[in-house]
């Protein structure tokens, strides 16, 4: 995977980073696992906006991925990678040895025709997913289950992975992406290599109308609203002082709002630096 830089001959790509794609190998999704996406604008049942600057971007069909990986046993043939609009992680499309077709997240290195496979007693080669239990300490894994299954729920997005740090009794000690270290039940799955388009981070836009195509409005600074807008607006002329908050007051940058009474506070070993 690699990232380019373009040439400025416009203003909106003087800037421009672009993912080189090259990982990729399909152009079209497979027709029986899309399903339709609705969009809300970020308005409610009753039409009320209750998000903010959402509205408009591309059409899109969410492509239905197995975040479960419950087909254990059973080899699966990786047929392609292709690139989903609903996320930024590459998905790989496999084949079972049934002729069952399965969306997974691809993993870096992931490549086609190769066979991965799920379950206790697999081994821990890159796309194949165990419990926690099965793989060895220090090992490099992602898309992890917080309770067994549930599915995927942590390290998910492109580049992102965790470390299995240790084991002991029912429970497995693993490094998240954020640098909390934290306790998760050895029964739960995950998947072993770190998330593929590790270079997704280093693409910049160019200009405001790819943001647009993505379905993001404008933002306003809460500094130029009134007060009865946010608590940050008002005053004369160009003053920007006080505490930075958010439109409900809440303290912002450093403010932490994690209740100190949560019930999964005891399965936090470390907390994740500021």
């Amino acid at each position: 995977m690699s990232v380019r830089k373009l040439k400025p001959i416009t203003p909106g790509q003087r800037f421009r980073v672009v993912n080189e794609f090259d990982a990729i190998t399909a152009d079209k999704p497979e027709k029986s696992l899309l399903a339709p996406l609705k969009k809300s604008g970020g308005r409610n049942s009753q039409g009320k906006m209750t998000m903010r600057y959402l509205g408009g971007g591309h059409k899109r069909k969410y492509r239905l991925i197995d975040f479960k990986r419950t087909k254990t046993g059973v080899d699966a043939t990786v047929v392609s990678i292709q690139y989903d609009p609903n996320r930024t992680a590459f998905i790989a499309l496999i084949q079972y040895t049934d002729g069952e077709k399965s969306y997974v997240i691809a993993q870096n290195g992931l490549q086609v025709g190769q066979t991965v496979v799920s379950g206790s007693g697999s081994a821990p080669e890159i796309g194949n997913a165990m419990p926690l239990s099965d793989i060895p300490l220090g090992t490099i894994i992602s898309c992890i289950e917080l309770r067994p299954g549930q599915g995927a729920v942590m390290a998910r997005s492109a580049g992102a992975f965790a470390q299995l740090m240790a084991r002991e009794g029912k429970y497995a000690t693993i490094k998240l992406p954020s640098g909390e270290t934290r306790l998760v039940l050895a029964d739960c799955m995950a998947t072993i290599g770190a998330v593929s388009n590790s270079d997704h981070q280093l693409v910049v836009s160019g200009k405001a109308g790819r943001s647009r195509w993505l379905g993001r409005r404008p933002r306003t600074r809460p500094v130029v609203m009134n007060p009865v807008d946010h608590p940050m607006g008002g005053g004369e002329g160009r003053s920007s002082g006080g505490h930075p908050r958010s439109r409900k007051g809440l303290p912002a940058k450093g403010f932490r709002t994690r209740a100190k009474a949560k019930a999964s506070n005891k399965y936090i070993v470390e907390r994740r630096k500021k």
